[in-house]
């Protein structure tokens, strides 16, 4: 019998589970925040399993905290973590350290039905890009080769487990579901929602609870976000790798350059921290922390680095946990796997572009303890996340670009896009591709499986098939030809005498000026310097029509989405529309054209380019 009372939420993410796995074997996530107890649902899960079932996670710590759990209940578990002097594979839950496991895959040999992974977000593709960047931009940093290294050893075990059984089923647990350079650590979220066109480690985010939620509910504890009113450090100089963290060497040399503002900080440290219980330091280098150490209380605070004795690092953390120190400095060692309740200030003087270790720097303090009103956190860095809506996924593309909503004109859904807003707040521009939007599709067997709407805000035809493809795309996802690559196209273009390239700066509507031609249309391409390449369509024929909605309808539907909040999709029959519109027409990026015995024919319009050259108007 449990020795505890699930909340309602951790029973919702059992209830999730459960129900995602009898009818699928799809990889899964579920997101809680820190302090949510994600080791009692994974001892729920673990009790109701009837066959063996394998939790991994990356500290020993964890492996203790999960296990223990587990025991709680009266059941007994096996550990595999060489951390704890452990090797026990042979019950039916066993409970293990990832770098153990991977380096003792003969001993996972029988057959498991589940897999759980605590801090899924370190989880990595096999072999993927973003791995092998991280690499070879950071050769000499040592934490970044471990943290590949254990990446790559959760592909290793998931795979030996499931060559021995393929039905396995792969569940992970994160508060933080995200990976600097890859984004998201799954494709698909239960809200009806792509988080990622391409391949994710996980496929479904099953089940989230917000951290507004939990602290709006007082199951954690408010933080409390200040500004400091001192001199911060500048970071904004140094250049982070994959992992987004800078290299020792180059931060040193520019902290040795601030030991007055180390010393300003501190002291202001210790004056908020009078009416405070426990206070983490989060440092960015070993010499940081140490000379960060050096202006605290020597009789009130202790250093870990990960070079701390196993011994001396316990025996400090419990005399933080009862409150004989009061001070803890640490290094990049007590992110995850730290559990002191107290703890009521967080002081970041380590800089970072990860969301995922800030949001994990700040829930050290988020747990409940007696007496405790809220947890201060004062960051000198400049990191700027919001730390109840993180921006993820796409980087920002300029700094003018804030969160948009941008209605689907096929399905409706209203995606979330980077964009440009005027001074009312009207939505001036996107950044959006696609719809993110999943649409439940039934399939021959009659099952229903949910697909990514296939509307794309910009796109790149295909000239073999007509199909819209992604911008980046090099073969059609329809037809599998070979696209074009628009800077081949533009750089043959301008290798040819009877071929002329127009840097598109905008574009002019005009109807004819004759009775003959007044249902011709000619849309006129101007450049930087006043030249001009034109083209025109007969709307009193409807093959010329059709050809004009091809090339332009779909891209005026978007503008006049943006514009006007129209959801569907629009198609122009008449030059009188079509003159109406001429403040929304789509501008190519290049036009190019080929000469004819005694004009220049249009052949190629360029739009969304994204490439080499420079698109007019453009700095470089």
């Amino acid at each position: 019998m449990a020795s505890f009372q699930l909340r309602d939420y951790q029973q919702a993410a059992v209830a999730a589970t459960i129900h995602h796995f009898r009818k699928s074997n799809e990889s899964a996530v579920i997101v809680l925040p820190t302090g949510a107890g994600k080791s009692l649902v994974i001892a729920e899960l673990a009790r109701l399993a009837k066959r063996k079932i394998l939790v991994l996670t990356h500290v020993k710590e964890l492996v203790e905290q999960n296990h223990l759990k587990y025991e709680s209940l009266g059941l007994s578990a096996g550990i595999y973590s060489a951390g704890l002097n452990k090797k026990q594979s042979h019950q039916q839950v066993t409970f293990a350290s990832i770098q153990s496991a991977a380096r003792n895959l003969n001993d996972f040999n029988e057959p498991y039905s589940l897999i759980i992974i605590d801090e899924c977000h370190r989880v990595n593709l096999a072999n993927s890009a973003a791995s092998q960047s991280a690499t070879k931009t950071t050769p000499h940093n040592k934490k970044t080769e471990q943290q590949e290294t254990a990446s790559n050893q959760y592909q290793q075990i998931i795979q030996h487990v499931m060559a021995v059984n393929p039905e396995v089923k792969l569940l992970g647990l994160t508060a933080t579901p995200y990976r600097l350079g890859m984004g998201w650590v799954y494709r698909k979220h239960y809200r009806g929602f792509v988080r990622s066109e391409t391949t994710r480690p996980f496929e479904h985010c099953i089940y989230e609870l917000p951290l507004r939620n939990l602290i709006q509910r007082k199951f954690l504890t408010e933080p409390k976000l200040v500004d400091a009113t001192i001199e911060h450090y500048d970071f904004s100089g140094l250049t982070e790798n994959a992992n987004g963290e800078y290299s020792p060497t180059d931060l040193n040399q520019l902290l040795s350059q601030y030991s007055r503002v180390t010393q300003a900080i501190t002291e202001q440290i210790m004056v908020l921290a009078e009416t405070r219980k426990g206070i983490m330091i989060f440092a960015a280098t070993v010499e940081h922390a140490k000379e960060i150490y050096s202006y605290l209380p020597p009789m009130q605070s202790a250093l870990i680095t990960g070079a701390t004795d196993n011994a001396q690092r316990g025996q400090l953390i419990n005399d933080f946990k009862n409150q004989k120190i009061k001070y803890l400095v640490n290094v990049s060692v007590l992110t995850t796997g730290f559990d002191a309740p107290h703890v009521d200030m967080i002081a970041i003087l380590r800089p970072t572009q990860s969301v995922s270790l800030y949001q994990q720097i700040i829930g050290r303090g988020l747990r409940l303890s007696e007496n405790k009103k809220d947890c201060l956190v004062i960051d000198y860095t400049g990191n700027d996340f919001d730390l109840y809506q993180p921006e993820v996924g796409e980087k920002k593309p300029n700094s003018q670009s804030k969160p948009v909503q941008v209605f689907c004109p096929s399905c409706d859904f209203p995606n979330i896009f980077w964009g440009i807003c005027d001074d009312d707040g009207d939505l001036v521009e996107h950044y959006g591709r696609r719809c993110q939007g999943l649409i439940e599709a039934v399939e021959a067997d009659s099952h229903q499986k949910s697909q990514q709407c296939e509307y794309r805000f910009v796109f790149k035809e295909c000239p073999h098939c007509n199909s819209e493809n992604d911008i980046a795309a090099r073969t059609c996802t329809h037809c599998h030809e070979v696209l074009v690559d628009p800077d081949d196209m533009l750089k043959k273009a301008l290798q040819l005498k009877d071929a002329k390239v127009l840097r598109c700066a905008g574009v002019s509507l005009q109807a004819g000026q004759t009775i003959a031609e007044r249902s011709k249309l000619s849309i006129i391409y101007h450049d930087e310097q006043g030249s001009e390449l034109s083209e025109s369509f007969d709307f009193s024929n409807p093959k010329q029509v059709k050809k004009f909605n091809e090339i332009f309808a779909k891209r005026i539907s978007a503008k006049l989405g943006q514009r006007l909040g129209l959801t569907e999709l629009f198609e122009v029959s008449n030059i009188e529309q079509a003159l109406k519109l001429a403040g929304l027409f789509p501008c190519p990026d290049f036009v190019i054209a080929r000469k004819q015995k005694y004009y220049w024919r249009i052949k190629t319009r360029i739009f969304d380019y994204q490439g080499h050259y420079r698109k007019a108007n453009a700095l470089r």
